[in-house]
């Protein structure tokens, strides 16, 4: 079988980390894989070290011809069996493709987020006809995509979790987070992983600190946010800088191989408004790192509130602070819910079970594409 990936990104994030560990998993089933992707793009830097032919080309439009012509001539020369696609702009770049050179080839998509909203010309591409799967990266995400769906085409609605790979030796930590800040001997450490974008609702992370040490009076705890600043982070550091929360909160910004210091946190926390994930969920349940999350994503797939971790509403600064403070009361909680969330991890969501059942939907595809 040969698989063509299809991604438009242009910047690196869990999506692209999902789509290597595919490519890793894929491998294992002697699929031969390539990569239709832009030039000078991270993705197709670091896809240089995994099994796969990669064809890139210029920034342009997926609707250009330039885009079109070289995605038909791809297709056609390689003899691909089956395209997936990755990004919402592959799956434009797709449709005008096949439109024009007819392709007649097996084609699934990846639904990894959740938009704030879909536009009619939107709503026209993710229902084209040749399409033949989409996947959700949750069940959260296929719910909320539905609606966007036309009744006939529902059933192509999947749910495949993302996954992280289970490494023989863990990746090494880069230093001490509490050595480099100094923090006091006993300090509560609060870990985030999120880049600084909308859906990511930063704010409420600080709010929440805001309630735990102002409302609280819970003083010796640290908050250690990492992520990609954007034109968003001043406008943090302004809510920080409010709320007198210098001394106990700390944006690391981006920092190579974060995932690499959840063990070092006594608890993760997620304060998402809109997500599909978080891969960083997956990789906390990994590491065996307590998790107070918003209700997004794959967090109803992963976490039973209560019992092997806590959830939340979207936008409670208050409720995730009072889960904290459950924590900080009761330590023996942290222990019960890390060994339950890795066995959660072990069953639903490592890279080996998310390249199985996706191979398994390549196969239904190919066998009943007419």
């Amino acid at each position: 079988m040969k698989v063509l990936h299809v991604s438009g990104a242009k910047s690196w994030g869990g999506n692209e980390q999902q789509l290597l560990n595919l490519v890793e998993e894929l491998d294992k089933y002697g699929i031969q894989q390539f990569l239709f992707c832009y030039e000078n793009t991270p993705l197709q830097e670091k896809a240089l070290d995994f099994p796969i032919k990669i064809k890139s080309i210029p920034e342009s439009k997926p609707y250009s011809t330039a885009y079109t012509k070289a995605l038909s001539q791809l297709v056609r020369e390689e003899k691909i069996g089956l395209i997936h696609l990755h990004t919402s702009d592959s799956v434009t770049g797709f449709m005008v493709t096949d439109m024009f050179y007819s392709l007649k080839t097996p084609t699934v998509f990846a639904k990894k987020g959740i938009s704030s909203s879909v536009s009619a010309l939107s709503k026209i591409k993710y229902n084209y006809r040749n399409i033949d799967r989409i996947i959700c990266v949750s069940n959260y995400v296929k719910r909320n995509f539905s609606p966007h769906i036309k009744k006939k085409n529902l059933h192509k609605l999947v749910t495949v979790h993302d996954g992280v790979k289970v490494e023989k030796i863990p990746a090494a930590q880069v230093y001490s987070i509490r050595e480099k800040l100094d923090l006091r001997e006993g300090t509560f450490l609060i870990g985030n992983i999120a880049n600084h974008t909308k859906a990511k609702d930063l704010p409420t992370l600080i709010l929440m600190m805001d309630h735990l040490v102002n409302n609280l009076s819970i003083k010796d705890v640290h908050l250690v946010q990492i992520g990609d600043f954007s034109g968003l982070t001043n406008e943090l550091r302004q809510l920080i800088e409010k709320h007198q929360l210098r001394d106990h909160i700390t944006m690391l910004g981006f920092t190579e191989n974060a995932s690499s210091f959840l063990p070092q946190f006594d608890v993760f926390v997620i304060s998402s408004s809109r997500e599909g994930g978080p891969t960083s969920l997956i990789e906390a349940l990994y590491k065996k790192t307590p998790v107070i999350s918003t209700r997004v994503g794959i967090v109803e797939d992963a976490i039973i509130d209560g019992e092997n971790g806590f959830s939340t509403a979207v936008g409670k600064p208050a409720e995730l602070a009072e889960k904290i403070k459950l924590f900080i009361e009761d330590p023996a909680l942290a222990q019960k819910f890390k060994e339950l969330s890795y066995t959660t991890f072990i069953n639903n969501f490592t890279a080996e079970v998310l390249g199985k059942q996706t191979l398994k939907i390549y196969e239904d595809v190919i066998k009943n594409f007419k």
